[in-house]
């Protein structure tokens, strides 16, 4: 690949903007300052670490993330009265361009702005539906603090099933668990809009406070602060199809 379409790939802006961040010296492959746009560049060479006005990167084909997202923040490019988990990545992970039908870096569906927690991001339009779609029932755990102490009768409620307002199916937990009278662990496979507000609010109970701690076996790592974000590994990937 040729390094400015490399740096395009990557979201370092156009291709013309690329092209002047190598002809002024500001890229580098393996230290050594690369100032020609043309020069091909081995992209099968893992990991190709790259530096680009001094900070480094790793080349990724394709981008999988996760976040930790805090309260006050929406899942949307366009958000309404809050500001942008898309705020949170850097320029290049925001500006990578398209890849099929992808228009570059997306949420792997949403969290409220209230909720906080586990939220992935990609750009890999097969990744994004199979971790979406419900056919796949990749389970998503969330620790939910409710208004009133909850009790047994809820709790088997949430696993036998709800009626929602919209459905007249019934919709039920994977697991409801009381980790505490005010803290619930709620296991779902599917991810309709506010399910779990409305499915605790369909037992008699009312949300506090929402945070998604898990997706699959994945778990929130307990170093990454609210706001932060890091790259997922081959292994991370793989757990992600596994049992929590």
């Amino acid at each position: 690949m040729r390094l400015s379409e490399l740096l395009y790939s990557q979201g370092f802006g156009t291709r013309r903007l690329c092209a002047g961040l190598i002809d002024n010296g500001l890229v580098a492959i393996g230290g050594q300052a690369c100032t020609d746009p043309g020069a091909e560049v081995d992209v099968n060479a893992q990991p190709l670490v790259y530096t680009v006005q001094g900070q480094s990167w790793v080349f990724q084909a394709r981008a999988y993330l996760m976040l930790h997202k805090p309260v006050g923040h929406e899942c949307s490019h366009r958000p309404g009265a809050w500001p942008s988990v898309y705020t949170l990545l850097p320029a290049p992970l925001r500006q990578r361009p398209a890849t099929g039908k992808v228009q570059g870096v997306q949420a792997v569906g949403r969290l409220d702005q209230d909720t906080t927690g586990l939220l992935l991001l990609s750009d890999d339009g097969t990744f994004i539906h199979r971790m979406n779609s419900p056919r796949h029932h990749v389970p998503k755990v969330y620790e939910v603090t409710t208004k009133h102490p909850l009790d047994e009768r809820q709790l088997s409620r949430l696993t036998t099933g709800v009626v929602l307002d919209d459905d007249p199916k019934p919709v039920a937990a994977a697991g409801a668990q009381a980790l505490g009278e005010h803290h619930l662990q709620l296991t779902l496979t599917e991810g309709k809009y506010h399910q779990v507000k409305r499915m605790v609010a369909a037992v008699g109970n009312r949300v506090e406070a929402l945070h998604r701690s898990r997706i699959g076996g994945l778990a929130l790592p307990a170093d990454l602060a609210p706001g932060d974000w890091r790259w997922l590994g081959e292994g991370d990937l793989a757990l992600l199809h596994a049992a929590p």
